[in-house]
């Protein structure tokens, strides 16, 4: 009797777009490569992406048939409806999305639904949404709901510096916040594993966080230069190919995971998302230090402090705009941040929502004080 041999589960992996062009004029070169893909385009993007001068170029061109449409009011199932009617009703076969994360969720949720080619054109460097297969879907008002693994990562990435650099510096500072929690989650979820590709992520993830230590403060003083060129690359690609090789294991933990839980808040959703996720690190670091008395954590907080206040990252609630917040609030948001599906479980260690919410007060011990005589003047 013949043994019958166990073969293991395929483990796809969407690591990269098929095709990324980048330059100053970006767009410009990569037409030869949306022609390819489809002729009649509908496109994605906020009110002011679609008024770039940019866009001219594809109007320009006789053989495509262009439909340009809003994505608002956010990432969510509303405007996810309305859009795949839209590209029904123009017949698309090509959606092409520009503008900033959420856009571009959006727009790769619409080409992954109606199974149409997708092509990302990133206004600014505040995420790397333009090169995964991973979209986050939100409420209307703006908070997290779950988030969505596609079948594939874009079939076109057109990174234009040009574009990119008309974007506010504000977007960049959060893209290096973003960035760096690579290294921080993926070195807690990952760091001891034995598993080629995992090893690495986090190595990769390691290189990020150095080159973002090293050409940040240059980068945001000099917009347009070689260093800022580099710190983009790195917060839009080299952070998508970290999560790409890495997948969902060593993609976001508990920094993440603070951010999910503080969309839900709506005083902090005038705050970028790499803000809230820069923040989100700061607290990760409180609970290896509060939980597992990590001193290798503690130097890392007081490194990461002294980064966030050379370059503007928040380093406290009141920094997020989050001042006058109540202690219920933030306790829905670590309730929310502790759920039992939430990345934050990728900690090598039991968190619950009392200790989430110490280690949100206690980011800085400036903060933590305060918090100290706030609760003692109730």
């Amino acid at each position: 009797m013949a043994m019958s041999i166990h073969h293991p589960a395929v483990i796809s992996l969407m690591v990269a777009p098929a095709r990324v062009v980048r330059g100053q004029q970006a767009l410009v070169d990569a037409i030869e490569y949306i022609l390819p893909l489809g002729q009649r385009p509908l496109i994605i993007g906020g009110e002011q992406s679609l008024k770039l001068s940019q866009l001219q170029v594809l109007s320009d061109r006789p053989e495509l048939a262009i439909e340009r449409v809003r994505y608002t009011p956010d990432c969510c199932e509303t405007s996810l409806d309305r859009l795949v009617q839209s590209a029904s009703a123009h017949q698309a076969d090509l959606i092409i999305g520009i503008g900033g994360g959420k856009c571009l969720d959006t727009a790769k949720l619409v080409a992954h639904r109606c199974q149409l080619p997708i092509v990302t054109i990133p206004t600014t460097a505040a995420t790397c949404a333009a090169w995964t297969a991973l979209s986050n879907i939100y409420t209307e008002s703006g908070a997290f709901l779950s988030d969505v693994s596609l079948t594939k990562c874009p079939d076109l990435l057109i990174l234009d510096y040009g574009i990119v650099a008309t974007a506010p510096p504000r977007t960049l500072i959060a893209g290096i916040g973003d960035a760096l929690a690579k290294w921080y989650e993926a070195s807690v979820s990952s760091g001891h594993s034995s598993q080629t590709l995992l090893i690495a992520a986090v190595q990769q993830a390691r290189v990020l966080r150095d080159i973002l230590f090293q050409k940040s403060a240059a980068a945001i003083a000099e917009p347009g230069g070689a260093d800022w060129q580099e710190v983009v690359d790195a917060t839009v690609l080299l952070a998508g190919v970290i999560g790409g090789l890495g997948g969902a294991q060593c993609r976001t933990v508990a920094a993440h995971a603070v951010h999910n839980g503080l969309t839900h808040l709506p005083g902090s959703h005038h705050a970028l998302h790499g803000e809230k996720v820069a923040y989100g690190i700061l607290v990760q670091l409180r609970l290896q230090e509060m939980l597992q008395a990590d001193r290798l954590a503690a130097t890392a907080r007081a490194q990461l402090l002294d980064f966030y206040t050379e370059i503007g990252l928040p380093k406290t609630l009141a920094e997020l705009g989050l001042s006058e917040i109540t202690i219920a609030q933030l306790h829905h948001a670590a309730t929310l941040a502790c759920q039992p599906d939430s990345d934050l479980h990728r900690l090598p260690f039991a968190v619950v929502p009392e200790q989430l919410v110490a280690a949100m007060v206690s980011t800085t011990i400036t903060e933590r004080m305060a918090e100290v005589e706030r609760l003692n003047d109730r």
